[in-house]
């Protein structure tokens, strides 16, 4: 570490009385000067040298930083290079230092917040975005909401999900996932370090029981595909939009989101196809879904409202609500729910057809959980669907002879 020659002592009145601009050693410390800009302003330097290189470390304004208190932070600089440390490297490292003190200051609250507002772009809807919130706000942050995120262990984690992880199961398991999600965020942000205390595999799993062991199977009734003639017959007497939409439903086994957000603009009766955006997926892919000629008769059917592109539009000209299909089942007095129709239609197509199960699933919309299979199916096999649509429309058309409704699991759909 290198030195220069110790300059004249200069007093508080003549460093007062340096105004030229320039560099102006004081004395008192080798180094120390007063660095005079042609604007004007004065601040405290001091000049040493490591190695070939020569550094100037700042020591703050003058006279806001008088020549003793400059004496005093010169000399403590001047004895971190006795000892072999750069003063500038020390100072960036206690700001590094005191960066990362106040980043791990942070709570769970607010990091929960950033991770949320990192992320909802990416998400399919703002209703997303407020689901992550509301289960958060009311089952996390109580318990972890003002601790620091650095802070939050394994035991804080259980005391958020005991109360609920045997009465709201599948509720607790969203919020362990987001808990996880967050603590993982500020990991990667470096405000915590170790271990995920919210993690399943290997480590809650040893602590909480198992979801299939506390929670009861969920089951979406469903009508046997024997029926669905029968069924089909009284549905299209029934009046009203709800009707109409619980109809094409059907004949497409299409989700009850897919179809009560449906819009005229997807959908192309001259070639057959309804073209349903990821937006409105579940797995947050476009789907082409080939309408059989009973679909598009029915289509062809429904009138049209000015100005609004929905093929189905509820109240306001908005989308009907999701409990607007139950409705019509309700009044129909038929103890089924619209969802289990598309098991009907799986029922049906498996014990009664030849279609190849990709077929069938592909109709479905079912994500693939094989990623092989995934890679090599590129197309979505438009035409065997469409034969597929025809064949169960020509089905729901033929009445049945028995009547009997029954629970099935739910299925991923």
């Amino acid at each position: 570490m290198g030195s220069r020659k110790l300059a004249r002592e200069l007093t508080p009145l003549q460093v007062k009385r340096l105004t030229a601009p320039g560099l102006h050693f004081v004395g008192h410390v080798t180094g120390l000067a007063l660095q005079v800009t042609p604007a004007g302003t004065r601040s405290w330097t001091l000049r040493y040298s490591v190695g070939p290189k020569r550094r100037d470390l700042g020591l703050g304004s003058y006279p806001s930083v008088t020549l003793a208190d400059a004496c005093t932070a010169a000399r403590e600089a001047r004895e971190l290079l006795r000892r072999g440390v750069d003063p500038i490297e020390d100072a960036r490292a206690k700001k590094s230092a005191l960066a990362a003190a106040v980043a791990s200051g942070l709570t769970f609250a607010q990091c929960a917040s950033r991770y949320v507002d990192a992320h909802e772009a990416g998400w399919r809807s703002s209703k997303h975005a407020a689901q992550w919130r509301a289960t958060l706000d009311t089952y996390a942050t109580p318990i972890l909401g003002k601790m620091r995120v650095a802070d939050v262990q394994t035991a804080h984690v259980v005391v958020v999900l005991d109360p609920i992880w045997r009465t709201r199961t599948e509720t607790a398991s969203r919020v362990r996932g987001r808990i996880e999600a967050v603590l993982d965020w500020a990991k990667a942000r470096g405000y915590r370090t170790g271990e995920n205390p919210a993690r399943w595999r290997g480590h809650l799993d040893k602590l909480l029981p198992a979801r299939s062991k506390v929670a009861r199977v969920k089951h979406h009734a469903a009508l046997p595909y024997a029926k669905i003639g029968d069924f089909m017959v009284k549905l299209r007497k029934a009046e009203g939009i709800g009707a109409r939409a619980l109809e094409l439903a059907i004949l497409c086994a299409a989700r009850s989101g897919e179809v009560r957000g449906a819009r005229w603009s997807e959908v192309d009766l001259d070639a057959g196809i309804w073209t349903v955006p990821g937006t409105r997926m579940k797995a947050g892919k476009e789907h082409r879904v080939p309408l059989s000629g009973a679909a598009v008769e029915l289509l062809r059917a429904l009138p049209r409202v000015d100005d609004c592109d929905l093929v189905f539009p509820g109240a306001r000209n908005r989308p009907m609500s999701d409990a607007t299909l139950g409705a019509v089942l309700k009044r129909m007095k038929v103890d089924v729910t619209a969802h289990g129709f598309r098991s009907t239609f799986r029922d049906w197509a498996a014990e009664t057809t030849a279609y190849p199960s990709e077929v069938v699933e592909m109709a479905l919309a079912h994500t693939i959980d094989n990623k092989v299979e995934a890679a090599y199916r590129r197309g979505d096999l438009m035409e065997r669907r469409r034969r597929l649509a025809e064949d169960w429309a020509r089905y729901c058309a033929t009445p049945s002879t028995t009547a009997k409704v029954h629970p099935i699991r739910r299925r991923a759909s």
